[in-house]
């Protein structure tokens, strides 16, 4: 690796990782949210009709065996971000 790209490398460590991560489950809890209200059907939670889901639904599919993994998963207390220990 050249100097330079490590230098870029940890300036973005240092800076812009941690952004980048939270963003990251921001998303992903927004998209539980929406796949929740949209195809909840899926998971015995009946929100919204199914006739609306159709619609959805071909935009959805791509994405549907990874939302139901996050969402069917075990979790622990300390899963939530607002537990991870920053800065400390």
């Amino acid at each position: 690796m050249r100097p330079l790209e490590t230098i870029r490398g940890f300036l973005y460590g240092l800076t812009g990782l941690e952004f980048e991560r939270q963003a990251l489950e921001m998303r992903g809890s927004l998209e539980t949210i929406f796949f929740v209200t949209t195809l909840g059907d899926m998971l015995g939670l009946p929100i919204i009709p199914p006739v609306y889901s159709l619609r959805v639904l071909p935009y959805a599919v791509p994405h549907i065996a990874t939302w139901k993994r996050r969402v069917l998963r075990e979790r622990e207390f300390s899963d939530g971000e607002e537990f991870h220990l920053h800065g400390v």
